[in-house]
């Protein structure tokens, strides 16, 4: 049998007298891994400094101009500031990137840099002409005040180019709306402007609907929609600051402040609350997916004609988060009609968590350590990420195609180098996009688990004291605790939250060639195939969600004995197999109700960011969102992780609590020594029987 436990006492034998002494008989843990995460660190940095050095978010909103600068980049040569729209100048070469089989693309198409999408005069033709440059002798203030057009001083022989769509000057035959910060030509040419066009002798222009649906693709591509997401993100900082922030830091306090003084109502209350909130986000996808009402999100910016209806693929993505979200709904209301009858067995427990709430009161101060440690991480991680994802070079495309435009520099048409400008994404830039996204969630990990180790720590020390104040104990053991993991337990904490990182790390690629396999109809055909290609999903997640529940079990054997993550593992999944029934009785309704108070938190915090973003702030003008989609799910998820640091001091108590329980009843027989009154009456053998009959 292993040797008596306590929190950083290990007991001498139960014969002497004042019932133990505190040995600090610990040594460093794990040091390898500790170096390990050490080095990654290094390596965050180094990778984050990369994408500071070579992104520019403003790419992941704004396109490109002929001369590859981003539009609206200040620093640019010309300056654009505030010429944020993107312009296709010549509408023949955006109808010859929508023909089917051609080998011209849209990115090639000379554009430009404006600060509105230009419409067709009735009683003229307007024009729109290239950034004056060589001998046009006007400044880009002057040539935004004439509208882009100095078509009358032009030349003779600039004329006859521009009749040709060769430029300097492009003609205005089609209307266009903003769409997403470009401007999309509406496939209804003016018959005013195309009358004029004809009489001055321009050639032949294109009127088709494929005008409209060339940008229309461009605009809607899957990497054009990726970056519109990551650049939400960028825009809505405040929202994820004070909705993913400040907000799940207020409602964790109040809950846990709420279970130390109204313990018996808070079950109640919290499972009340999460049906609502989870009905509340619900219908506020179902509003702008545009399925209830009329407020569904719009991919056009600024006013226009109400006739003009343009649809992007963020609405697609919005009503299947609507279809999903009515499903997880009447999954959680179900189940929380199903735990009702339990909810008494877990008030028990939670009443024991309160009373060592109430004894170590530092234990509800203590996450805010972690929490302002993670919430810097995250502003620079998220910064960091927003230049990782725009870290592509710009270069100019290598075309085979007729483009050529009239260089006001060299005075004539050139036919080369004519081609447009793209951002070309190198392999090694994926590879470090996802190792700063292994690392963030690496990082989470690490610091959730080192928030519970301290946790265990302290209310252990609180059990093998019989929760009474003692010489023995530090007057403050949460500090005492911290002390003791920086000191000998980082390395099996760094272990720990590496494994489940890795584990669901794998889970998640293989999830990723699950759906390609699907798309391409590859999925086995025969009833075996199919059997062992659904069993294996089930195996991996049921793997890791053992290795999530035997991690949180070492972490407290860890905080208990000071062994490594390895030995600590063994020991707690020894203590639970032993007494498995007692934690079944017990613990899973207690679990369960900590779950629902998590997603309270979170769900809180996607409704209020739902709100935020809902205001004319997010949805018109400069800050318009593509879709509030993204932000929402990450000021739920930025809730989660704080519920998670908070309500860990009321996980972490009744784990620890019933883990020492166990221990203490092994090593005397059956009767724990030790355990306080309450948890004895909670735990006993006889009050489990007559509850559960």
């Amino acid at each position: 049998m292993r040797g008596p436990l306590g929190a950083v006492l290990e007991r001498y034998p139960i014969t002497t007298e004042d019932g133990g002494i505190i040995r600090h008989n610990r040594k460093c843990r794990d040091v390898a891994f500790l170096v390990i995460f050490i080095a990654f660190w290094v390596a965050m940095i180094v990778n984050s400094s990369f994408g500071f050095n070579q992104g520019n978010p403003l790419r992941l909103t704004y396109g490109l101009d002929y001369k590859g600068n981003v539009c609206g980049d200040k620093h640019a040569h010309p300056g654009l500031h505030q010429l944020e729209l993107k312009y296709w100048l010549n509408p023949n070469q955006v109808y010859q990137s929508g023909v089917t089989d051609s080998q011209f693309k849209l990115s090639n198409a000379r554009s430009i840099c404006l600060l509105d999408c230009p419409t067709p005069l009735e009683d003229s033709l307007s024009w729109v002409c290239d950034y004056p440059e060589g001998d046009m002798h006007l400044s880009m203030d002057d040539w935004i005040d004439r509208n882009y057009d100095y078509y009358e001083i032009l030349t003779s022989e600039m004329k006859n180019a521009s009749l040709q769509l060769q430029g300097p000057c492009y003609p205005v035959i089609f209307p266009s709306v903003n769409v997403y910060w470009s401007c999309q030509y509406i496939a209804r040419a003016s018959n005013a402007s195309l009358r004029h066009w004809k009489q001055m002798g321009g050639v032949d222009i294109k009127e088709d609907i494929i005008v409209d649906k060339s940008i229309h693709s461009f605009i809607n591509s899957r990497s054009s929609v990726l970056k519109r997401y990551m650049a939400d993100i960028g825009k809505a900082w405040p929202v994820l600051i004070v909705c993913g922030g400040l907000l799940p830091l207020f409602l964790s306090v109040v809950w846990l402040l709420m279970i130390r003084y109204f313990v018996a109502a808070m079950p109640w209350i919290t499972v009340a609350f999460f049906n609502i909130l989870i009905i509340t986000v619900t219908v506020f996808y179902y509003l702008k997916a545009g399925w209830i009402g009329n407020d569904a999100i719009s991919p056009i910016i600024g006013d226009h004609d109400p006739y003009i209806h343009v649809f992007g693929r963020e609405l697609n993505h919005l009503r299947a988060a609507s279809i999903l979200m009515t499903f997880i709904m009447v999954l959680s209301i179900l189940t929380s009609i199903a735990i009702v009858r339990r909810i008494l067995m877990g008030t028990s427990v939670l009443k024991v968590a309160a009373k060592v709430i109430g004894e170590v009161q530092a234990l509800i101060i203590f996450p805010v350590i972690p929490y302002s440690i993670l919430a810097i991480f995250y502003m620079v991680w998220i910064s960091a990420a927003l230049h990782l994802f725009s870290s592509g070079q710009v270069v100019q495309n290598n075309c085979n195609t007729n483009c050529c435009a009239y260089d006001l520099l060299s005075e004539k048409v050139n036919c080369d180098h004519c081609c447009g400008y793209s951002v070309r994404y190198t392999p090694h830039i994926a590879v470090s996009i996802f190792f700063h996204l292994f690392g963030c969630y690496w990082a989470t990990k690490f610091f959730i688990a080192c928030s519970s180790t301290v946790i265990a720590g302290s209310v252990a020390s609180y059990y093998w004291t019989r929760g009474e104040t003692s010489s023995e104990v530090p007057v403050l053991p949460v500090f005492d605790s911290m002390k003791r993991l920086i000191r000998y337990s980082l390395g099996s904490v760094a272990l720990g939250s590496l494994i489940v990182s890795f584990v669901e790390s794998i889970r998640f690629i293989l999830e990723s060639f699950r759906r390609k396999l699907k798309v391409a109809e590859t999925t086995p055909d025969s009833w075996f195939g199919k059997m062992v290609y659904h069993t294996s999903q089930g195996c991996l997640r049921c793997v890791e969600w053992t290795i999530k529940s035997v991690n949180r079990n070492a972490y407290i054997m860890i905080a208990i004995t000071g062994k490594s993550f390895c030995r600590s593992s063994a020991i707690a999944t020894e203590l639970i197999m032993n007494n498995i029934l007692r934690l079944v009785r017990v613990n899973v309704i207690g679990d369960v109700i900590l779950f629902l108070g998590k997603l309270f938190v979170s769900l809180s915090s996607a409704v209020f960011g739902f709100l935020v973003l809902d205001t004319h702030k997010y949805s018109s003008g400069h800050n318009k969102l593509s879709s509030p989609l993204l932000p929402v799910l990450v000021c739920w998820t930025l809730g989660y992780v704080v519920a998670t640091l908070f309500f860990a001091v009321v996980e972490m108590s009744i784990d620890t609590l019933i883990l020492s329980f166990c221990q203490d009843s092994e090593e005397h027989e059956g009767t724990a020594q030790f355990a306080p009154l309450l948890l004895m009456e909670t735990l006993s053998e006889q009050n489990d029987m007559q509850r559960l009959t």
